[in-house]
């Protein structure tokens, strides 16, 4: 398995299994099922994707050790605050059936996310929790919580694919020392991503599918990727991308295809963070 060095040691597999929007329990725990016995060892869920019950007997029921495993969740917002921080990592950990966690991340950052952090680097310390980290952070957002804080998060998990490939934001990253994570490689099939005439082309050109093509473009960009599916194939499918390299040629055409622009929502715009800011989630 390839990995990542965090920046405090600890090493992540580059490639894992995400289960956003796989709400049904039955459905999310034979997905994650599947995905282990493929070979994945990085399952990246969130209290806010009430499905953590589902990962939790997946991972009991697929045999690994716990030891090989990297399991990352995720904090919501309601729940930003240094104790409401506490109270609601004992309960994501008691979902999972775990004792402790590889990697914590503040989902969004909006509400009291400076006490969520504080609660989080006692976790850390207490060895509760082995990295902790952050998503949908903007540079400037990520620089303010390190310059106040005593830990530089070990991860960022942002929106990253062809269309928004982030390299400003990558650079920033890596110049602090915080690991590039994309969520939604396949921009959830916007944009007619399976259709691009482009990275048809460049797939067909190594024998491999558009899947397979986008992330072994991130994965060559030093970025960890978690792919969703629900089916079995795709599955294993968008774990094999290890046996082929993307050229030069490759990587300037797939570059061509950089909008700059989210092709979801702004964490600029103000409706939105005040629409995730009064969203309350029965977790």
């Amino acid at each position: 398995m390839q990995t990542v060095t965090l920046n405090n040691g600890v090493k992540m597999p580059i490639i894992g299994f995400g289960v956003y929007q796989i709400p049904d329990a039955e459905q999310c725990e034979n997905a994650v099922y599947e995905a282990l016995i493929a070979g994945y060892r990085l399952i990246d869920t969130a209290a806010g994707y009430l499905n953590e019950e589902a990962v939790g007997r997946a991972i009991k029921r697929s045999g690994v050790p716990r030891e090989a495993l990297f399991v990352t969740t995720k904090l919501w917002i309601q729940d930003a605050g240094y104790e409401s921080a506490k109270l609601a990592f004992a309960k994501s950990l008691k979902k999972l059936q775990l004792d402790y966690l590889d990697l914590y991340l503040i989902h969004q950052p909006f509400g009291d996310y400076y006490g969520a952090w504080r609660a989080m680097e006692e976790l850390y310390r207490e060895g509760k929790i082995r990295a902790i980290g952050v998503s949908n952070f903007l540079p400037d957002r990520l620089m303010d919580l390190i310059v106040h804080n005593e830990i530089v998060p070990a991860v960022n998990q942002v929106e990253t694919h062809p269309f928004y490939q982030q390299h400003e934001s990558a650079a920033f990253m890596k110049e602090q020392g915080v690991q590039h994570q994309s969520w939604a490689p396949f921009a959830e099939g916007l944009g007619n991503m399976f259709g691009n005439e482009t990275l048809a082309s460049i797939a067909e050109k190594h024998g491999k599918s558009v899947a397979q093509v986008v992330l072994r473009w991130l994965v060559q960009r030093q970025v960890v990727v978690i792919p969703k599916s629900v089916r079995k194939e795709r599955i294993v499918e968008n774990f094999d991308i290890f046996d082929f390299e993307l050229d030069a040629d490759d990587l300037e055409r797939i570059s061509g295809l950089d909008t700059r622009e989210t092709l979801f929502l702004s964490y600029h715009d103000p409706k939105f963070a005040k629409m995730l800011g009064t969203w309350r989630v029965e977790l």
